[in-house]
């Protein structure tokens, strides 16, 4: 890359003055692809291209120049677990390694941006594109991107946090209207965004095809400068998803830099015609412009990076995906299974052709793939026969394969079958359909379970699937997730007990599709967010309902125990600070990892709130008999709502209990604390209830006084009659004959009484 332009200052880009000697036409060309993958270069002015291109979990660039998608054509890489195993690891410095690594494989391919992570909520476990993003709980999504973020940007190399925002579904994505109402988008949509842009301060957001609340993200001012600008800080690019500006001179008015791909000149074309016509000023071009320069010379000026270690890089993939496999089921002990002792069927395709990545544009071609299959025939058992079992994208099973199988199991001490989902079952573009295995892979497992009574189950797919109908066949659950190129070692790892698996959900697995809290992916172009604040383990907990694994649930080879919990108010009333501390030990023979999850509470509060919310975690490592105390600290964030009238967080004073948990399900330690928050009250208008006006020290009085020698003065005395009238809007009553008051004393007295709340 360029290093150079001909504006410098000390060795950096004198921006502002390369900026002044610009046309307007060269300013507008910045704001538009060259192509599909780069930015528009200005050669007169030693401004070089820069490279954006896919891979949240690797690397993905195209060999074949720069005028397709190349979904299928990209330089190998190393191909890491994606985003929902490396979320079940709940690891953030493992997230962080992972980032590192790829910083350094994009500077050995000469690429400024990596367009990831995706932050996005899992709102439905039937959104296709799931494997992509982290969690169904925002503040766990958040802090696991933001370190995969520092990772990358370490190097020099910029990262596109997606889809922002509210992108929640693959149906309809690029028009469907999400409306959603902002308590919602404040507690439940936005905070995992909002953290990795506080904490992590990315170069690039990207912006989503949908619209919310009617207005397309890509011309939403309100989403991408008040929000995230104005009151998050963030000074980066924003640039569009793939295709997603409709109007480019609106969207450029809401604050979007960069059109991706190139419009071919069309973009710039309407910039430049609503500049000519007044509607669009220089200097809202130049804004655009220069945050474009800054995001190119940031990327052009980074120091040299290390050396990019193909070997090391899938160790490290291997690793990651051995922390994000989750053992959800290992009735009597059958693993670790012992190789030099069994003798073990492996059934089932996928553990010779592994599915180990999601489709779409986050494809990685990986520089090496392991298999399950390979590795399992290189642990040294006693006996090892493999049979297929199934074709992996068939739609009924093959009577002959079925056979085989059953044949192999009968005839095994334990039998290890991989199943999971095809690659058509998920994808970018569309949802699933359903949440359960193919048919004949269940025909397979009940076929085998009928001749062997030790079945290991190892899961494959970037989401959850519903296991209720088929885990009695079962005597262990691992779920593999989609784990990267060195999936089928770690799997392998896992299995024979050379590592203890530590990966926890990041997603509810309900007993049936139908208990999930959104379904439905909405109609005549709008899906409507009813469920409000209850997504994921909040709706199944709010409902009562049973689930088949708890979110943040996951099995160990060890056990664990809590002790000793203690509270320490640090701060209190409006921005209050509590440390949480506890004592994990590990009371079983084998060394391996906790991880450790803080739930708050809130069971009195002014506004309905869940039964509960993930407000702290952490992983620790023991070996056998060790001890470690564990201290989580929490903020005012952990305890504050969003107060919709008063536009802020707020902290309501009184008691909030903490729970000390192994999953949502399994809590293991409690306490409460009294915290004082702050006085809330909604400011008060015309159109407040009555009751608020007579609840008011201030306005009480004064309506009161008022009210008492008129008609109604008899009801507002008369408890019963004051209960019923409550809940009318003040203003309603100057409308009845004989109320001497009128709007503009009610508007007065609301004045005085918000001025005494201050």
């Amino acid at each position: 890359m360029a290093t150079t332009p001909e504006a410098e200052v000390d060795g950096a880009w004198d921006v502002p003055a390369l900026l002044r000697s610009l046309t307007i036409e060269q300013k507008v060309a910045l704001l538009d692809g060259a192509d599909f993958w780069s930015t528009e270069p200005l050669r007169d002015h030693d401004v070089p291209s820069i490279m954006l291109t896919d891979g949240p979990h690797g690397l993905r660039k195209q060999r074949t120049g720069g005028d397709h998608l190349g979904l299928a054509d990209s330089v190998p890489a190393t191909c890491f677990p994606t985003a929902s195993g490396l979320a079940s690891s709940w690891n953030v410095d493992l997230l962080g390694e992972v980032g590192r690594a790829l910083g350094v494989e994009c500077r050995a391919e000469d690429v400024a941006v990596l367009l990831g992570p995706g932050v996005n909520m899992k709102r439905t476990p039937l959104c296709g594109r799931n494997f992509e993003y982290f969690a169904e709980d925002p503040l766990l999504a958040g802090h696991l991107a933001a370190a995969l973020v520092r990772g990358v940007q370490a190097h020099g190399v910029g990262t596109s946090v997606k889809h922002f925002a509210v992108n929640n579904q693959e149906t309809e994505r690029l028009t469907i209207s999400a409306e959603v109402d902002e308590r919602t988008l404040r507690e439940i949509y936005l905070p995992a965004f909002e953290h990795v842009v506080r904490d992590a301060r990315p170069w690039t957001v990207m912006c989503s095809y949908n619209r919310i609340n009617g207005v397309y993200a890509s011309e939403n001012r309100w989403l991408l400068t008040e929000l995230l600008r104005e009151e998050w800080g963030f000074d980066g690019v924003v640039v569009s998803d793939w295709g997603a500006v409709n109007v480019r001179d609106e969207s450029l008015l809401a604050g979007l830099d960069l059109e991706m791909p190139s419009s071919g000149g069309t973009g710039g074309e309407v910039i430049l015609n609503a500049y000519r016509a007044g509607t669009l000023r220089e200097q809202d071009i130049d804004v655009a412009a220069e945050r474009v320069l800054r995001l190119i010379e940031r990327t052009s000026s980074a120091p040299e990076a290390p050396e990019f270690d193909a070997e090391r890089h899938h160790a490290l993939a291997e690793r990651a995906a051995i922390e994000s496999a989750v053992l959800l089921k290992n009735d009597t002990d059958v693993l670790p299974l012992r190789p030099e002792s069994t003798k073990v069927a492996v059934l089932g395709e996928l553990a010779r052709t592994p599915r180990y990545q999601g489709a779409g544009s986050s494809l990685v071609t990986p520089t090496r793939l392991d298999d399950a299959l390979s590795a399992l025939n290189s642990a040294g058992f006693a006996e090892l026969r493999f049979a297929p079992g199934y074709e992996i994208e068939a739609d009924a099973a093959d009577p002959d394969l079925v056979a085989e199988a059953v044949r192999r199991a009968a005839d095994a001490d334990v039998a290890v079958l991989f199943l999971g989902l095809p690659p058509t079952a998920e994808s970018e573009g569309y949802d699933r359909d359903h949440l359960s295995l193919p048919a004949h892979q269940l025909q397979l497992l009940r076929e085998v379970a009928a001749v062997n009574e030790h079945v290991v189950v190892v899961l494959a797919g970037g989401a959850v699937v519903t296991v209720d109908e088929w885990q009695r066949h079962a005597t262990a659950i691992l779920q593999g997730w989609l784990p990267g190129q060195a999936g089928g070692s770690a799997l392998a790892a896992l299995l024979i007990g050379a590592a203890n698996p530590s990966g926890r959900l990041a997603e509810t697995i309900p007993v049936r599709g139908a208990h999930a809290p959104a379904l439905g992916a909405g109609e005549h172009g709008v899906v409507r967010y009813g469920e409000g604040l209850l997504i994921g383990y909040r709706w199944y907990d709010a409902h009562e309902l049973p689930v088949s694994h708890a979110f943040g649930e996951g099995l160990s080879y060890t056990t664990f125990d809590y002790t000793e919990l203690d509270v320490a108010v640090l701060e209190d009333g409006p921005r209050p600070r509590v440390a949480v501390s506890l004592t994990v030990t590990n009371t079983g023979a084998r060394d391996g990892q906790e991880v450790v999850q803080l739930y708050v509470a809130d069971p009195a509060c002014s506004v309905f709130r869940p039964e509960q919310e993930l407000k702290a975690f952490t992983k620790v490592a023991l070996r056998p008999g060790e001890s470690s105390r564990v201290t989580l600290e929490l903020d005012q964030r952990a305890f504050a709502y969003w107060n919709t009238p008063l536009g802020r967080w707020i902290v309501e004073g009184g008691e909030f209990e903490l729970r000390a948990a192994a999953s949502s399900r399994d809590v293991r330690l409690a306490a409460t604390v009294e915290l004082a928050g702050e006085p809330i009250s909604d400011p008060l208008t015309p159109d407040s209830e009555l009751g608020a006006w007579l609840d008011d020290p201030v306005a009480g009085g004064l309506l009161g006084e008022a009210l008492a020698a008129s008609p109604m003065g008899g009801l507002v005395g008369d408890p019963q009659h004051v209960q019923m009238m409550r809940s009318f809007p003040a203003a309603r009553l100057t409308r009845f004959p004989g109320i001497p008051i009128t709007q503009a004393q009610l508007r007065e007295w609301a004045q005085a009484a918000n001025r005494a709340r201050r």
